[in-house]
């Protein structure tokens, strides 16, 4: 009898083996599964970040420029849609504006600059002006007298 409780405890023994396997096998395996989804998770995040990354980098790193280039600006105006040819008038009337500004302001200059310097006797007059009809009313005869010359200017 004790043979037949042996192989029984053996065969019984086996029996719990296998289970014991399939429970630990099953356990595994989920684990397995579920480590495998968070890494699938954690790749989707990862893989989005790096793709705001290169996104970024490109930005940085890469710009594009239209250039269009004329060497003959006649040859450009005939190139040009009616859109661009009133920006360029707008443009250019804003350079005439601002080169009248500027040539107003180194009359005004220069008129300063005279009425500051002392006289002397023989005045020669000032030939590199751009606005002499400014210049012409701001010229002082000199008389000699400095105490006239700044009574005329204030006056």
């Amino acid at each position: 009898m004790e043979l037949n409780e042996g192989l029984k405890k053996i065969l019984l023994a086996g029996v719990g083996a296998v289970a014991v396997t399939a429970e630990t096998a099953k356990d595994v395996v989920d684990n397995l599964v579920k480590k495998g989804e968070l890494t699938v998770e954690q790749g989707k995040v990862l893989n989005e970040e790096l793709k705001q990354n290169a996104k970024e980098k490109v930005k940085e790193h890469v710009s594009v420029t239209v250039v269009k280039e004329y060497k003959d600006a006649m040859d450009a105006v005939s190139h040009m849609d009616p859109d661009e040819l009133a920006a360029l008038k707008a443009k250019i009337a804003e350079a005439e504006k601002a080169n009248e500004e500027k040539a107003a302001a180194e009359c005004e200059d220069e008129t300063e600059e005279k009425a500051d310097t002392p006289c002397s006797g023989d005045q020669e007059e000032n030939t590199d002006a751009p606005c002499s009809d400014e210049t012409e009313e701001t010229d002082i005869p000199c008389s000699g007298d400095q105490e006239e010359k700044t009574d005329t200017q204030e006056g």
